[in-house]
């Protein structure tokens, strides 16, 4: 966990997580159906604070998402626990996959869902994200680019004494 990233590996691990990404894209799928956001969840939902624009994309904080992101956060690092070690790149790499599986998983969750699909893949037709950036919500342009530092970050040679 602690070399640089070698581009089969890398491209391994981008694979892998866009697998994880796809998998719990089709879970979501069949718990929120066509009510995507936890819609028609039965859980509480907090629909205007001034706060969820800055930390949530302006969409609803639901029972459901404050339960499924810290769980998901923390199975990603499960491994350091598991190992019993931990490291700066490490947790690099593993922000930078966090945050491809969420991109990931938003994107197939229309892409994956017959409710959805690529035709109603936009501003128009997906109330809860707000804030676009052309074709994409800018959930996904933040994403990607987290991505892409996070792993140059965990790239990068480490200083040794």
């Amino acid at each position: 966990m602690n070399t640089p990233l070698r581009w089969k590996h890398l491209l391994g691990l981008i694979a892998f997580t866009m697998l994880l990404g796809f998998l719990f894209a089709e879970v979501e799928i069949q718990i929120e159906g066509a009510g995507g956001w936890a819609a028609n969840l039965p859980t509480w939902r907090i629909e205007h604070h001034w706060l969820l624009d800055i930390f949530w994309g302006g969409r609803a904080m639901t029972g459901y998402h404050a339960w499924v992101f810290p769980f998901i956060a923390l199975l990603f690092h499960f491994p350091f626990v598991f190992s019993g070690t931990w490291s700066w790149r490490a947790e690099c790499r593993l922000l930078g996959c966090f945050m491809l599986f969420w991109t990931t998983e938003d994107f197939l969750w229309f892409v994956c869902n017959p409710a959805y699909g690529l035709e109603k893949f936009n501003a128009a037709g997906i109330a809860w994200h707000k804030h676009w950036l052309g074709i994409f919500p800018t959930d996904y342009w933040f994403g990607i680019a987290g991505l892409l530092v996070m792993f140059t970050l965990s790239n990068r040679p480490s200083r040794q004494p």
